[in-house]
């Protein structure tokens, strides 16, 4: 089974505005390690290169058990695959101030391709997180209280 890498920490501390799918551009032991599930999504981000090119920065895959000397370096930079067009739409939203590109998940396809999900986000301010941990144990609590 293949697994799927969530980043929690970002659905708290940001505010979702839009969602797109993306390849990725791997070395055979990158992908070999995130089918081990040696991935971290917590610190990274994702940028858009003067060349119109859309970087991952700050993932953190771990070398491969059984790699040799042809290992990957762990937090190198990595490449992400979409059409023109959303690269385009992209950058055009990224323009207003605020907004972060950032990873919510990866996954491997039904055809065995490695995707990211990304999104365009706002930060949350404190009072903001405050008020979503409010809203979820307050939703919580009427669930068990129609259990009972």
């Amino acid at each position: 089974m293949n697994p799927v890498i969530d980043n929690r920490k970002a659905r708290y501390a940001y505010e979702i505005q839009d969602k797109f799918h993306a390849g990725l551009q791997l070395t055979g032991t990158e992908v070999k390690a995130i089918r081990e599930g040696k991935v971290s999504l917590a610190e990274s981000y994702v940028v858009v290169s003067s060349s119109g090119e859309l970087w991952v920065k700050g993932m953190h895959i771990s070398e491969f058990s059984h790699g040799s000397y042809v290992n990957h370096p762990p937090l190198r930079e990595r490449k992400l695959l979409l059409k023109k067009r959303e690269i385009e739409k992209i950058a055009k939203k990224l323009n207003d101030k605020g907004l972060t590109l950032i990873p919510l998940k990866m996954y491997f396809s039904d055809k065995g391709w490695c995707k990211m999900d990304i999104a365009i986000a706002k930060g949350k301010h404190l009072h903001d997180k405050r008020q979503s941990i409010r809203n979820r144990e307050d939703a919580r609590d009427l669930r068990e209280a129609k259990r009972i």
